[in-house]
């Protein structure tokens, strides 16, 4: 009885190993395609931005910094980009100013204080289809409520609202997302000491969620750089205009650098191309350089919290 229970769990001991062996190699397989699908991605960036980047040589070679500080044109031995990027600037201080703390209230409110009722559980699935609609759609709910009935017109006012808009429902998922992931521990641990539910919020809670807020936030301002389409149905300007003025655009024409790359790709003249190039490396670095700052804020934040 002994020798045939000794070989019983033998034979079992070696299935089960055997089991593990086949599961590990299933296990090594799927890796090995996550990793080759990784590769070809980047691989498909990096050969699109040295086409671009090789395209892009010869308008900085020949105009330099002039390609950035010379206004629109139509000829493109004179073509820059400063309105571009003046107007670009203006519309993410306007999501800044507009989008996170709308975005970071209604996440608290949601995660902090509403109580789990039908409306409650409506208000966030309604959040989350609307962070998947495309940006087509806001753009011409901006034309709708703040170029015609709110009556801001075709300008800078009505299409940095317009891109608030746009990435606010992204901002309060992200903003949650990080607020749930806040341990259950610390609200107990300030509740115990007397603290009331808002200094738990202000200084326990939000402190140690503003490294995702902060991601969440970055990665609105991505997207909102790089969007064309609600620019043009709120009236970013598709073509040439004389105004640098940053105040001046709040009421009047506006351009922002993605609609100059629509716009010079467009353009008949092969010297366009060359622009268009540079249009798009510049673009790509200046929200670089804003994800970069963000990081480095958020960074800073997490090491001192």
């Amino acid at each position: 009885m002994v020798e045939g229970a000794t070989t019983v769990t033998t034979r079992q001991a070696v299935e089960s190993r055997l089991r593990g062996e086949q599961a590990d190699v299933r296990g090594i397989v799927l890796q090995v395609l996550l990793l080759l699908s990784l590769v070809i991605s980047l691989g498909i960036l990096l050969v699109l931005l040295a086409d671009i980047a090789i395209r892009a040589i010869p308008a900085f070679a020949e105009r330099g910094a002039d390609l950035l500080t010379s206004p629109l044109s139509a000829r493109p031995a004179r073509a820059g980009m400063v309105q571009g990027i003046i107007g670009s600037v203006l519309l993410m201080l306007f999501v800044i100013v507009i989008a996170l703390p709308l975005g970071v209230g209604a996440a608290v409110y949601l995660e902090e204080y509403a109580h789990d009722t039908p409306l409650t559980r409506f208000f966030r699935t309604n959040i989350r289809n609307l962070a998947g609609v495309p940006a087509v759609v806001y753009g011409l709910l901006g034309l709708a409520a703040f170029v015609s009935l709110l009556g801001f017109g075709r300008s800078l006012l009505a299409g940095g609202l317009t891109l608030a808009v746009l990435v606010l429902p992204i901002i309060v998922i992200t903003a949650s997302e990080a607020l749930r992931a806040v341990p259950g521990s610390i609200r107990e641990a300030a509740f115990g000491v007397g603290a009331t539910r808002w200094e738990t919020v202000r200084s326990h809670v939000i402190p140690y969620a503003a490294p995702g807020i902060l991601t969440g936030t970055i990665l609105s301002l991505g997207r909102a750089f790089g969007e064309t389409a609600p620019l043009i149905l709120v009236g970013a300007v598709v073509g040439t205009f004389n105004s640098i003025d940053p105040v001046g655009m709040l009421t009047s024409s506006y351009t922002a650098l993605p609609t100059i790359v629509y716009n010079w790709s467009r353009e008949p003249q092969n010297e366009f191309r060359a622009l268009t190039a540079a249009a798009i490396i510049v673009l790509l670095t200046v929200i670089l350089l804003v994800n970069a700052t963000a990081i480095y804020l958020r960074n800073r934040y997490d090491r001192r919290w």
